[in-house]
């Protein structure tokens, strides 16, 4: 039976800045000439791992809250650490700080949390090492921790098996300190983040079709960077103001980037009824508020190039399609299996658990959408993402839910419950 208190989410919301843009600002402003002013920067512990470990670096970071100042020593102006690194449970730190790292003239040690400690880290080790760079995985199982032995770098032409920015923003972050041009060849184009934001702190970096090229030894400038809001942290409440009857919620100032936008054409495809209003481009990226109201949704198939640009979003897709009508299709999706969990499984496991009619695939899941869903206990494996995807069905599943872990979701949205709570009217309980 379906949830008979249903409780429309009315309002606006403004959303926590990106977490992939917080961790570039970080990183390119510790390795540019003067200070470089962030605004509205995520405060999730993450985005916090990235300062805490450039501070080790010998990089003086003031967080005010309101605003992050950098002050950067330019692009080798980096000190050996006294201490490991400690990037807790980012994968982005993780891969990102090694490219960086493998150019310096001392050795650092990575380390980070019990999951980064299992995702792979050959995928950035073999090009790195092809590049010259001494790196080691301590327990030689091509994961964390890891460590470091600066080297000079030799340029490369790779090309990347699977479409990852983190792949290749590493590659590009070692060849700022490689001896010739370096390219990065993707079978699809990944978020471009990296390639906007070095070029705006004057970096000599362009895109020819699915290939970043990066000339070293740039002078990198301080430069003011506003974050804008995380598309990936939007997808809930997209999803939520989707799904529950009577709801409208307009969205502020989001991050509309064509490699990040692929919750935005798959809600439309679905037959969601979404506005875009107020475009504008900062920083070279493109920003806009969302307008979203409440859709009777189709399921569909979705697959091929534009996965890269919603991988993220796959377990708030995967809510959406349980609740639409007919067949949704996830395919070409077997990265979920090595994010913070392996996502295909768990949202197989905890849809299954609330009557859902779903199975998984090699690179995916098939959903057969419609299934009235009840309450349950959700393990959320310490994965953001799954436990705010699970909160966003508690909405509309009869009986209580039980998220584990509810709290990951600090990871990337520290007000995410208090935003849905208010839009919602009431206060929602997940334990």
């Amino acid at each position: 039976m379906i949830n008979e208190t249903i409780y429309p989410l009315k309002g606006e919301l403004e959303i926590p800045g990106d977490k992939s843009i917080s961790h570039r600002a970080i990183m390119f402003g510790s390795l540019a000439n003067g200070t470089t002013e962030v605004t509205h920067f995520l405060q999730g512990a993450d985005c916090l791992s990235t300062i805490s470990c450039f501070q080790k670096l010998g990089i003086k970071i003031e967080n005010t809250t309101d605003k992050i100042l950098i002050h950067g020593k330019g692009l080798h102006g980096l000190s050996a650490p006294t201490d490991i690194l400690d990037c807790g449970n980012s994968g982005t730190t993780t891969r990102l700080i090694s490219g960086i790292l493998s150019g310096q003239t001392f050795t650092s040690t990575l380390t980070g949390d019990a999951s980064i400690q299992k995702r792979p880290m050959k995928r950035i080790m073999d090009p790195l090492r092809q590049m010259g760079a001494g790196i080691t995985s301590i327990h030689d199982n091509n994961c964390a921790p890891l460590t470091i032995k600066g080297s000079k770098l030799q340029s490369i032409h790779y090309y990347s098996p699977i479409a990852s920015a983190q792949i290749k923003s590493a590659i590009l972050l070692a060849g700022l300190y490689a001896n010739g041009e370096t390219r990065v060849t993707e079978p699809y184009i990944s978020r471009n983040h990296s390639e906007i934001m070095l070029s705006h702190f004057g970096a000599n970096i362009k895109t020819e079709g699915t290939t970043a090229i990066l000339l070293p030894n740039p002078i990198l400038e301080g430069q003011k960077i506003a974050v804008p809001g995380d598309i990936s942290s939007a997808a809930y409440f997209i999803a939520a103001g989707l799904l529950v009857p009577g709801s409208e919620i307009l969205l502020k100032n989001v991050g509309i980037n064509p490699t990040r936008d692929g919750i935005l054409r798959v809600a439309k495809e679905m037959g969601g009824n979404i506005e875009l209003l107020n475009m504008n481009t900062d920083n070279g990226e493109p920003t806009s508020d969302i307008l979203v109201k409440f859709s009777a949704l189709q399921g569909i198939t979705i697959g091929g190039e534009i996965i890269p640009t919603l991988i993220d979003e796959i377990p708030i897709i995967a809510i959406m399609a349980a609740f639409a009508k007919g067949t949704t299709i996830i395919k070409d999706a077997a990265e979920l299996k090595v994010k913070e969990s392996n996502r295909i499984q768990v949202m197989v496991d905890n849809l299954k658990a609330m009557g859902a009619d779903i199975e998984s695939t090699e690179d995916g899941m098939i959903i057969h959408g419609g299934n009235d869903l009840h309450g349950t206990i959700i393990d959320s494996h310490m994965d953001h993402r799954i436990a705010m995807s699970f909160a966003i069905a508690s909405l509309l599943a009869d009986g209580q839910m039980t998220i584990l872990d509810k709290n990951c979701v600090d990871i990337s949205f520290p007000t995410f419950y208090q935003d849905l709570n208010r839009l919602s009217g009431n206060t929602l309980h997940f334990s």
